[in-house]
């Protein structure tokens, strides 16, 4: 005797996977999360050096700010909480490519933003923070002293008592922001794209460039090389863990030794 077959007999037992996004999809997708992000930030940074350039001044007796206050001195607990405001609402470009990633069918360990390799990460970003540190300690004071870059004051904070751990998140938010971003899921997009290893990594050292660009021409062509070399490392390893540790190093040593250096040391330029 014939079976019966039912309508729900017929149906498949597992779901189909879903197709893979168009090139168009991932173009719109890479634009997006750029938009809302370090993109943004590079226009941000262009408009800014333009009216560096048409300010009466010039550029070398200006100052760039990188952690301003958002309150007047004597409100600090309204400025401390419009800083946290800034740091967990930072983070959330980050969290929009990891959904992506997870999406798509990737993750986090795919560009190799994990705690899988902490001896691997926290060693090779120390040497490359050195590295790259060092380096872009000196193209600074050349670029300042040739007048084609702002001095930095990487921290206009008041002295308040939170003001260290303040800092110390805003170093670890844009090395989490910018390797994660920039580096791991760009590169990776842009080669799922057909872009070539090289092609990509120059475009994601430009846009780190770029968004720098408000500094002055100096500290644009420090990050063009910063980026280079952070993109070789990634092609060469592919893990941003190291990268990201490497910069939040840099911007630690940048943020807080700018509290007690600036205004102690004649050949330290800033404010």
């Amino acid at each position: 005797m014939a079976e019966t077959l039912h309508p729900a007999d017929s149906s498949p037992s597992a779901p189909r996977a879903a197709a893979p996004p168009s090139r168009r999809a991932l173009w719109a997708e890479v634009g997006c999360v750029l938009a809302l992000s370090l993109g943004a930030s590079a226009v941000a940074a262009a408009i800014s050096f333009v009216g560096a350039l048409t300010a009466p001044q010039a550029l070398s007796e200006q100052t760039a700010n990188l952690v301003a206050p958002a309150a007047e001195a004597e409100r600090p607990w309204l400025d401390l909480s419009w800083q946290l405001h800034r740091l967990v609402f930072a983070f959330a470009p980050v969290a929009l490519v990891l959904y992506l990633l997870h999406r798509s069918g990737e993750s986090a360990r795919s560009i190799g933003f994990d705690l899988r390799r902490p001896g691997f990460d926290l060693g090779w970003g120390a040497l490359l923070a050195a590295g790259i540190g060092l380096g872009g300690l000196v193209v600074y004071l050349v670029s300042v002293q040739w007048g084609v870059n702002r001095p930095i004051a990487p921290s206009a904070l008041n002295g308040h008592w939170w003001q260290h751990a303040v800092l110390v998140l805003q170093a670890v938010k844009n090395g989490v922001l910018e390797e994660v971003v920039v580096v791991g899921y760009l590169l990776l997009r842009l080669e799922r794209l057909g872009w070539s290893a090289g092609r990509a990594v120059a475009a994601s050292a430009l846009l780190r460039a770029c968004y720098h660009l408000y500094q002055g021409v100096g500290m644009f062509v420090g990050n063009l090389v910063m980026g280079l070399v952070f993109g070789w490392f990634y092609r060469r390893f592919g893990r941003v863990m190291p990268l990201v540790a490497a910069h939040s190093l840099i911007d630690v040593v940048a943020f807080v030794g700018s509290v007690y250096l600036i205004g102690r040391l004649d050949w330290l330029p800033g404010a």
